[in-house]
């Protein structure tokens, strides 16, 4: 049977740590563009990163730091009944003084804060995650000058004993990423030097154990710890992290997935994505190719031969789900947003490394219905799951008394939104996403700027294209982009024909037709000599659906990437044709003041009505995302 592309497309993530990498991508079909270079435009993209920066600099440093300063003897945490202490509210849930997961939200702020330094500059940013590694710089020294953890050093021994303590490890390597980070990107100096101190901690602790004691305690959540020994490998070229990087290689799970077996169906999914992103990792730091099998291999079994739901997320009560079986798997606890979030910046690597525009479909489905879809829009707090039964509603979580896994996620996905646009491709630029954004380069030493913008004016009075354009909202989307060289130069721009595309896209330079090869998902280079020019790129983009594999009659509707969202609090059936989703739904509110608004419709004749608006707009409502339709 045909699967329908718009549910089952391949896809692509987020690497954090290449842009200012100084290891060799070995085969890179694409490099990262360091986030420096890109700048955001005022969209849907930017009002959410100016949420999350708003609330990760709302949050008290003392807060943040509140367990690793107890854990130090620097801090005396009394608890009265109304967990206040001494008047001052401290931060509660998974950062309560007793859970055993406290602390690991501290990282996820220092790397959320370092890619803002890196973007934007951010002075207060900077002052403010600054002051909070000096804070831990003190911790450390404490400590005895290794141990900078929220939690006992006790914890580690006892997994080493087998005992069931709740993912130690996963913890601890938010602290050093955070640390990491603010090296890398934040340009802080002594954050690399509590890095080091901290790793030897775990070298030593790790040299004298036996390989199978080892892997008994690979199979208790380490987190990302496999990605910080590659990435202190990079930046130190320190022997030890290499030895490090073989210790924590899990061959339980790795080998199976170089096998081509199927270790990941109801396996926790967020347990061992991280893995996968820290030997991909590996693998471009030290060229080693068994990594990149590990790496690609995890790729396949997790997406190309188990399929998405139409959001392009997966999991259901954080577990992977059987290949193409989606059916028995629609609930409260779908789509958690660590591993839309991790599963992103895995798909990242394999774009890179290969090219591939279904990665970069991947990303954007992603984005919109996973990254967007599960952050409050008017709060900035995220949803820990994005529920795709019928009836749904949000769960939204609050600014300092849960502090789940996904709200440190959270607060770093907002900060990426530039990472994904552009990349270097050896012979110019490739366009992967559609961000209203700037991105200036060097090519050939002449200085570049390449600019891009939704054209919402599309067809209307005010546009060039008078009153000839369309009566009502167009199906296409049409972005405009501005080349600027400080002199003429040649080189090569490849903008990306996603693979929701409903027909032929089409590209004009300043005005004229430009040759496409067909018009086709995949990306479509324009080579010439640019100096001060205008791009054209027009989408063309109709409603469509998207069934659940095990269940056609049952179906999803999008608009381009845009998973749409009816608002009702039952299952309902709709009556229409499938293969004409316009037999079932209409436009509604197409148009406000001079702009086209898209993601807007409402059934006809269906008793009684229901409004559909794009999955990300959902707050409070109770909504529905899969519907049976039976044919009149």
């Amino acid at each position: 049977m045909k699967k329908n592309r718009i549910a089952l497309i391949a896809g692509t993530a987020v690497i954090l740590l290449s842009a200012m990498s100084s290891a060799v991508q070995p085969d890179a079909a694409l490099t990262a563009i360091p986030q420096s270079r890109v700048s955001l435009s005022p969209s849907v993209f930017t009002a959410r990163a100016s949420l999350n920066r708003a609330y990760l600099m709302s949050l008290d440093s003392r807060n943040l730091l509140q367990n690793h300063l107890a854990e130090a003897g620097m801090l005396s945490l009394i608890l009265g009944p109304d967990g206040k202490d001494n008047g001052r509210t401290i931060h509660t849930g998974w950062e309560s003084p007793t859970c055993q997961l406290r602390g690991h939200f501290l990282g996820h702020w220092l790397s959320a804060a370092a890619h803002l330094i890196v973007s934007t500059g951010d002075p207060e940013v900077k002052a403010r995650a600054d002051a909070v590694i000096e804070e831990l710089g003190r911790i450390q020294a404490r400590n005895g000058g290794r141990w900078v953890g929220s939690i006992p050093e006790k914890y580690l021994y006892q997994i080493q004993e087998g005992k069931s303590l709740w993912a130690p490890q996963y913890t601890l390597h938010k602290t050093l990423m955070g640390l990491v980070d603010m090296a890398v990107y934040g340009g802080n100096k002594q954050a690399l030097e509590i890095a080091e101190n901290f790793a030897g901690w775990f070298y030593d602790w790790t040299r004298d154990i036996p390989r199978e004691k080892m892997n008994d305690i690979l199979d208790v959540e380490t987190g990302g710890m496999l990605e910080i020994w590659a990435e202190l490998l990079d930046r130190t070229g320190g022997s030890r992290y290499r030895e490090l990087l073989e210790t924590y290689y899990r061959a339980r799970l790795f080998d199976r997935l170089i096998a081509g077996e199927d270790p990941l169906t109801n396996r926790h999914a967020n347990t061992t994505i991280p893995e996968a992103i820290g030997a991909a990792r590996a693998y471009e730091v030290t060229g080693d190719v068994k990594w990149r099998r590990v790496a690609e291999a995890y790729w396949k079994m997790a997406v190309t031969h188990r399929g998405t739901f139409c959001t392009g997320g997966q999991t259901d009560g954080e577990i992977w789900t059987p290949p193409f079986e989606f059916s028995a798997r629609l609930s409260e606890k779908n789509q958690e947003h660590c591993t839309v979030y991790n599963m992103m910046r895995l798909a990242d690597f394999i774009l890179r490394w290969t090219g591939d525009p279904a990665c970069a479909d991947y990303i954007e489905k992603n984005l919109y219905n996973g990254i967007l879809a599960q952050q409050n829009k008017n709060t900035g707090m995220v949803s820990y799951f994005l529920p795709l039964h019928a009836g749904a509603k949000k769960n939204w979580g609050s600014q300092t008394a849960d502090f789940w896994c996904c709200h440190g996620s959270l607060v770093q996905a907002h900060t990426l939104h530039n990472r994904y646009v552009y990349y270097a491709s050896g012979r110019g630029v490739t366009v992967a996403q559609y961000i209203p954004s700037t991105v200036r380069w060097q090519e050939a030493g002449t200085g570049v700027t390449l600019s891009q913008s939704f054209d919402k004016q599309h067809g209307s009075h005010q546009s060039p294209k008078g009153a000839d354009g369309p009566l009502h909202r167009p199906e296409e989307w049409v972005v405009n982009f501005r080349v600027e060289c400080d002199s003429p130069r040649e080189f090569t721009v490849d903008f990306r024909l996603p693979g929701w595309l409903a027909g032929p896209a089409s590209i004009e330079v300043n005005g004229k037709p430009v040759a496409v090869a067909s018009g086709q998902p995949g990306f479509q280079p324009v080579r010439r000599t640019w100096s001060r020019d205008v791009v054209t790129v027009r989408l063309p983009m109709k409603l469509a659906v998207s069934p659940i594999p095990d269940m056609p009659g049952t179906v999803a509707f999008l608009e381009g990437p845009v998973v749409l969202a009816g608002l009702c609090g039952e299952e309902r059936t709709l009556t229409g044709d499938i293969r004409d989703p316009h037999s079932i739904l209409t436009p509604d509110r197409e148009r406000q003041w001079g702009d086209w608004l898209f993601g807007n419709w409402r059934t006809k004749n269906q008793d009684p009505g229901i409004r559909f608006i794009p999955l990300y707009e959902v707050t409070d409502e109770a909504y529905t995302v899969y519907f049976p339709v039976r044919k009149p």
